[in-house]
């Protein structure tokens, strides 16, 4: 029997590759999982996937149009705002009903030495003009920023090895895939000798572990908030985002009410 629903999933987060299990088990769902392609090999999904953007709001369109997408579910990173913003205009304009797998962001708690900032910038700025040995836990796209603080000694983890040099004069480098551990991110810590971990708020479970550790060790934390996104439902858990494309009525104009 034919699906009776087209979805696209935004992806590039743990949730997103859940989701997509979720979703193989569903005959009446035909799921499709973008990737934004920030690495070099995606983790194999058991739904039909791509790679690449779309080329703007437009090209978003052009895709829902063309696949005969009946819903979205944005399960982007929480710093992928250009994406969600995307998605919310695209969607809009289409009347595709649109919903947010979102995490809660990360909170500071009792033993944390957080300073908050609004940039990746700020945070380069926060870490003071004498040489420390900085863990950056923000991946490998938004390292520039830290450019204009070169005294520091920098540890940066990435998914995939760099092909090319990295843009910070004084880095060591790890290469892993999440999720992590608190015992194992202690362990990078002091062997680096971190004074301060960089982070950006991305929430969830995944690479928490890093806040945790940065707490068990005692070392400040400069967390980059998140991102403002438009407006959009959103939910927190698979099992409620399967709730909601169980059912069939739901319209973009009542969708604004989950």
């Amino acid at each position: 029997m034919a699906a009776w629903q087209k979805v696209l999933v935004l992806g590039g987060t743990s949730e997103a590759r859940r989701l997509a299990d979720a979703l193989a088990g569903e005959p009446d769902i035909e799921a499709v999982l973008s990737y934004a392609g920030r690495t070099e090999s995606p983790a194999a999904v058991p739904i039909r996937w791509r790679v690449g953007g779309f080329g703007g709001i437009a090209g978003l369109v052009d895709y829902l149009r063309a696949e005969k997408i009946d819903r979205v579910v944005d399960a982007t990173h929480p710093f992928a705002a250009q994406m969600s913003a995307h998605a919310v205009a695209a969607c809009d304009a289409e009347r595709i009903p649109l919903l947010a797998l979102e995490r809660q962001p990360w909170r500071p708690g009792e033993g944390d030495r957080w300073t908050e900032v609004d940039t990746l910038e700020d945070a380069a700025d926060a870490l003071g003009a004498s040489p420390r040995r900085v863990f950056l836990g923000i991946g490998r796209l938004h390292l520039a920023a830290f450019a204009r603080r070169p005294q520091h000694d920098y540890l940066v983890r990435l998914v995939d090895a760099p092909r090319e040099s990295l843009p910070l004069p004084r880095v060591a480098v790890v290469v892993a895939r999440g999720p992590f551990d608190v015992a194992g991110d202690r362990a990078i810590l002091e062997r680096h000798g971190s004074e301060v971990v960089v982070s950006k708020n991305a929430g969830g479970t995944a690479a928490v572990a890093k806040i945790e550790a940065a707490r068990a060790l005692g070392l400040p934390v400069v967390m980059v908030r998140r991102p403002r996104i438009p407006d959009r439902p959103a939910v927190e858990t698979i099992a409620a985002v399967m709730a909601w494309l169980a059912h069939r009525d739901v319209s973009a104009g009542a969708d604004r009410g989950v």
